[in-house]
């Protein structure tokens, strides 16, 4: 069975294979050209949040940083997407279209064994792939953190990194297989995976800030909390007698004349003002500590839907094998 199904499967390993030594070249490039350029052009201390550093850190995140994480932060979506409707898909839908199963079955190989060798050998190399690509990137970021700031919780950074990406790959796969089983064609099932893994993305990404009570922090610098690689859920503003309100009252530090209240300056000028009458910040967020908490929390969340989708998918099996 091994061999019969790296005979069947080998397109899929080998292009994912190469996808994965193409992105890690990519990788490899631009943190070698990154740190290149900070070796040749930055300043002491540099980069970093000072205000003599802002030209070296706009030049290494628009030329080495943004437009590979760019590729990267459709992973989720782009990733996901193709694990489940090339890998998964096709992997049993196929082969009830064909009717190559059947053969499988008479040739003393059992529907179990069958399954396992299909589910269990491509999934965990789906699982390996993930966590190699997950690994690089990892190595990758710590090039920019002085130029970017931490991105620990960062939506598109925290689904790329940890043990996420295989829990999402997984599931994806398995998504399409057990959508092979139920509609047995095989562009069906790709279609089927595709919509479901559009609808489930966001889902699970607007679900996150509910892993975990907010912490709540009352400061006057807001953003330093946000800048270290934690996630903010909200915030409010605090009176100075200690009330927190979402709208201010009227007439409190409104703009100068000739400023536009809309604008950019006019909301940093009532900032300083609030906070020199004795206003405070309400920040609720999530620290960059709980990074592994929460990729444990979403990966759980990802292996249960998983398990569930691999029972229906052996049942529909076993059943139609009966």
């Amino acid at each position: 069975m091994l061999w019969l199904t790296w005979r069947q499967h080998r397109t899929q390993i080998l292009v994912t294979g190469g996808l994965l030594l193409a992105l890690g070249l990519l990788l490899l490039v631009s943190g070698l050209g990154a740190t290149a350029y900070i070796s040749e052009h930055a300043p002491s201390g540099c980069p970093g949040p000072a205000a003599a550093c802002s030209g070296v850190n706009s030049a290494i995140y628009d030329d080495y940083y943004h437009p590979v994480f760019m590729v990267f932060g459709l992973l989720p979506l782009v990733g996901s997407a193709l694990v489940g409707t090339f890998w998964g898909a096709p992997l049993l839908a196929a082969e009830f279209e064909r009717g190559t199963n059947a053969l499988a079955w008479t040739q003393s190989v059992s529907p179990g064994r069958w399954l396992m060798a299909k589910l269990g050998l491509l999934g965990g190399m789906v699982v390996v792939a993930a966590l190699v690509l997950s690994a690089m990137i990892s190595a990758w970021l710590p090039v920019f953190r002085g130029a970017v700031g931490d991105k620990t919780l960062e939506p598109g950074t925290f689904t790329i990194t940890g043990v996420v990406p295989a829990a999402w790959w997984l599931f994806a796969f398995v998504l399409g297989a057990a959508a092979g089983t139920l509609f047995r064609r095989t562009l069906a099932a790709m279609a089927v995976t595709v919509a479901l893994i559009a609808l489930t993305i966001p889902a699970v990404f607007f679900s996150r800030d509910s892993y975990a009570e907010p912490v709540r922090t009352v400061t006057t610098g807001w953003t330093a909390l946000y800048d270290r690689g934690g996630s903010l859920v909200r915030d409010a503003w605090v009176t100075p007698a200690g009330q927190e309100v979402v709208t201010l009252p009227d007439g409190v530090c409104p703009p100068p004349p000739g400023v536009d209240a809309r604008s950019e300056r006019a909301q940093l000028l009532r900032d300083g003002c609030l906070i020199g009458e004795g206003y405070r910040k309400a920040v609720y967020h999530h620290p960059p500590e709980r990074f592994w908490r929460f990729q444990w929390t979403e990966t759980g969340i990802l292996l249960i839907g998983a398990l569930a989708l691999g029972g229906l998918a052996v049942t529909r099996t076993l059943r139609r094998r009966n």
